[in-house]
C-alpha cells in the first residue's frame, strides 16, 4: 500500500516505463517537469509543438532533447489533437496539457475521431500526502464537476476507487463529506451521502466501503470519531474523501496546498488514458507527482 509519494515512485521501478504525450509542449514549465520525471524514470515523452519554442526553452533550461521524440505542430489545435491521437491509437499512455487554454485542450479530450471520451463521466482526482496522517488521502472533485447529482457522486467514487487501487490501496475507505455526520432533510448533502453509503451495502457501488455522512474531522481522525461516538470501518480511516460540490473541495485542495505541509498530485480520469491537467500555479514537485500518479493508473488500465 502506498503511503507516500516515495512509495508511489517504487512502484513505478517494477513496472515498464510509460510514454507520455504533451500537448503544445512549448511551456517552460512542463518541460521542467517532464524533464525531471524523464529523469527520474517515470516516463518517457513525445513533445507535440512548436520544435523551434521548444528547442528555445530546453536551451534556457538544461534540458537534453536527445532523450525525447519531438513531433513539430505550430498551430495548437493541431498539435492538441495530434498528442490525443498519439494516446487514442496507442502510441503513448497518457496526455499531459502544455501551453494551450484548458476549454481548448478539453475539447481535444473529448473529440469524437481521436479523443479519449468512454461515456463515463469525466472528474479530478487529487492525491494528497498530509504531514501527520499515515496514508495518502484522495480528494474529489476539486477541478471538473461543479455541483455533482447522486448519479454524477456515484461515477465520481467509482473513478477515485480506480485511482485508489492503482496507488496500492486494494479496499479503499470512502467518507461523503457534510458539514455534520447525521442525516438532516434541510441539508441535501446528508442525504445524498446516506443514499450512497446504503447504494455500497447493496452492491451497486463495489470495490469500496462507502459511510456516511460523515464531518472532515471524524472522517480523517480516529480521536474524533471516538469522542463523537462514531463507530464504523470508515470512521477516522477514511481514504477518499468526496466532496458534495466544487467549492468545498476545491478550498479544500487549495488550503491543503498553500496552509499545510504536504505534497499532492491529480489526474482527470473516466477517460480511456489518463490526463494530467494541472495548473500554472502548481509546482514543479506536485507536475512530476502527477505524472507519476498517471503512470500508475495506465499500468492498472492495462
Amino acid at each position: 500500500m502506498g503511503k507516500n509519494f516515495e512509495e508511489l515512485f517504487s512502484q513505478l521501478k517494477a513496472v515498464s516505463t510509460k510514454k507520455l504525450a504533451v500537448a503544445v509542449a512549448q511551456d517552460e514549465p512542463v518541460l521542467e517537469a517532464v524533464s525531471l520525471a524523464k529523469d527520474r524514470g517515470i516516463v518517457d515523452a513525445i513533445l507535440v509543438g512548436d520544435k523551434e519554442k521548444i528547442e528555445e526553452i530546453a536551451k534556457n533550461i538544461d534540458m537534453d532533447l536527445s532523450k525525447f521524440e519531438i513531433v513539430n505542430e505550430k498551430n495548437p489545435q493541431k498539435a492538441t489533437l495530434k498528442a490525443m491521437e498519439l494516446v487514442s491509437s496507442g502510441q503513448a499512455d497518457m496526455v499531459m496539457k502544455g501551453l494551450i487554454d484548458t476549454a481548448t485542450f478539453l475539447r481535444g479530450v473529448l473529440n469524437k475521431e481521436v479523443g479519449l471520451r468512454t461515456g463515463k463521466l469525466m472528474s479530478h482526482v487529487a492525491v494528497f500526502e498530509i504531514e501527520g496522517i499515515d496514508r495518502l488521502i484522495l480528494l474529489t472533485d476539486a477541478a471538473f464537476n461543479t455541483y455533482p447529482d447522486i448519479k454524477a457522486k456515484t461515477q465520481i467514487i467509482n473513478n477515485s476507487v480506480m485511482v485508489a487501487k492503482s496507488c496500492g490501496i486494494g479496499y479503499p475507505k470512502v467518507a461523503p463529506i457534510c458539514a455534520v455526520e447525521v442525516v438532516n432533510p434541510d441539508m441535501p448533502a446528508t442525504i445524498d451521502a446516506s443514499l450512497l453509503s446504503k447504494m455500497n451495502d447493496r452492491g451497486q457501488i463495489k470495490g469500496c466501503i462507502v459511510d456516511g455522512p460523515l464531518a472532515l474531522d471524524n472522517a480523517l481522525s480516529e480521536d474524533a470519531a471516538h469522542h463523537k461516538g462514531i463507530k464504523g470501518e470508515v470512521a477516522g480511516k477514511a481514504d477518499i474523501l468526496v466532496f458534495p460540490n466544487i467549492e468545498s473541495a476545491n478550498v479544500m485542495y487549495k488550503a491543503l496546498t498553500y496552509t499545510a505541509k504536504t505534497r499532492n498530485g491529480g489526474i482527470l480520469v473516466g477517460t480511456s488514458a489518463p490526463v494530467i491537467l494541472t495548473s500554472r500555479a502548481d509546482s514543479c514537485e506536485t507536475k512530476v507527482n502527477s505524472i507519476a500518479l498517471a503512470a500508475l493508473v495506465a499500468e492498472s488500465n492495462k
